[in-house]
């Protein structure tokens, strides 16, 4: 019984002693396994800013209603959350930018203040917003609340400036039979969100993970595919086959870009008719961004695979696009919350560009920025001509070698 334990241990101990070695001898592996992690925290921390810019706000102030028509005392109702751009009569304009998204929120003053005040009634602001992110939607209504707050406190403190009460100081005759709750709050906020689609958690972050998971996939499926090639002396079948690296590169891609359709379909449409994730755009915007992601993203995949020199590292190398990925994308923290250096990192990964595209397609009903699409395809045009370069130098070392081997055979001493 022991000598049959000790020999287990023996034969234990010796595969541990090998996959150790086998992993010393790769350097690679430890540096991306130990210092990659770290550099994506390291790089999440010093490009987090922590703020949020603040909301670009136009007012607009009916004629005649005797309000001040400087932007600062508006911004001073809620510092730090309103950004006002402008001051206007012009009603119509104003709601036309904010359908535009030139501006992100309107503030539409009472025309009739005094006299609703008069009547007892408070006086009604008008506040909108065009915003399809849940985050950005609470952060609306927060600042809207902050400034009705600090409207009514200012309305109270003239007033008790003036040592007079809130009727006598704001409409000038006296007014009876004003309730409490219209001497404490004098003006009220009525909100609306005129984006196209609701703000929910669902509907924001579904094409979000969409987007993920089709970069991941892509990805994933391709990293290993060149690797496995390469260790196992395919190289050499292919180099005598008749096909070149463009054909070789392009029969790669096709056959992953089917698998990946195939699972993009089946999650797409469950996100769609299943969650009932609006899809505005139709089906033919939606599809050709997928397309574009798909195609980046085998880029990714592939050019991982040239490069890796195991499987083990081509797992880590993908993993790590995917934290980046998950960090650096928008999928968590919006990409404006980064300095400008780690918002360049941000728009190198094609899953940035596909989150935000799938956004707008599936949420607004069109790509309000359409250089991400152009973004999206250059990139992954750039992948696919950097995977040519590299699979044409692996072809190229796997002909020498053979050219090496054929002329070490038909040597005289080998004779």
């Amino acid at each position: 019984m022991l000598p049959e334990l000790w020999r287990s241990m023996v034969r234990i101990t010796s595969f541990l002693g090998k996959e150790l070695r086998e992993t010393l001898r790769r350097p690679g592996v430890l540096l991306a396994l130990v210092l990659g992690p770290f550099a994506i925290m390291l790089v999440f921390g010093l490009g987090y800013t922590g703020a949020r810019n603040a909301f670009a706000t136009e007012i607009v102030i009916p004629e005649g209603s005797g309000l001040p028509g400087d932007p600062a005392f508006y911004e001073e109702l809620a510092p730090g959350r309103l950004d006002v751009v402008s001051v206007t009569s012009d009603r119509e304009a104003a709601e036309r930018n904010l359908r535009e998204r030139v501006t992100d929120m309107l503030v539409v003053a009472p025309a009739n203040a005094a006299q609703q005040l008069r009547r007892g009634n408070q006086a009604e602001i008008l506040v909108a917003w065009n915003q399809v992110d849940p985050v950005y939607d609470a952060l609306a209504q927060l600042a809207v609340s902050s400034m009705v707050s600090a409207l009514n406190s200012e309305i109270i403190r003239q007033a008790a400036k003036a040592g007079i009460d809130i009727a006598a100081s704001e409409l000038g005759p006296r007014v009876t039979n004003i309730s409490p709750e219209v001497i404490a709050q004098p003006t009220t906020a009525a909100t609306e969100n005129v984006a196209p689609s609701d703000a929910s958690v669902l509907n924001f972050y579904g094409p979000a993970v969409l987007a993920l998971i089709i970069q991941h996939l892509a990805v994933t499926l391709t990293a290993l595919s060149m690797v496995r090639e390469r260790l196992s002396g395919q190289m050499d079948l292919f180099r005598v086959a008749p096909l070149n690296a463009t054909e070789l590169l392009t029969g790669k891609y096709l056959a992953y870009a089917f698998l990946c359709l195939f699972v993009t379909a089946a999650v797409g449409l469950s996100l769609i008719y299943g969650l009932q994730v609006p899809l505005l755009s139709g089906y033919l915007p939606a599809i050709g961004v997928v397309l574009l992601l798909i195609f980046a993203g085998l880029g990714v995949g592939l050019l991982i695979s040239l490069v890796a020199d195991s499987e083990r590292m081509a797992v880590q190398l993908s993993m790590l696009v995917l934290l980046a990925s998950v960090f650096f994308s928008g999928f968590v923290l919006p990409v404006q919350d980064f300095i400008g250096p780690v918002q360049y990192l941000s728009y190198a990964l094609p899953v940035t560009h596909g989150i935000a595209l799938l956004q707008d397609t599936m949420l607004r009903g069109q790509a309000e920025q359409p250089w991400m699409v152009a973004a999206l395809a250059g990139i992954g045009i750039a992948l696919y001509l950097l995977s040519l370069a590299r699979l044409r130098s692996v072809l190229r070392g796997a002909r020498d070698r053979s050219s090496t081997m054929t002329a070490a055979s038909t040597s005289p001493a080998a004779t």
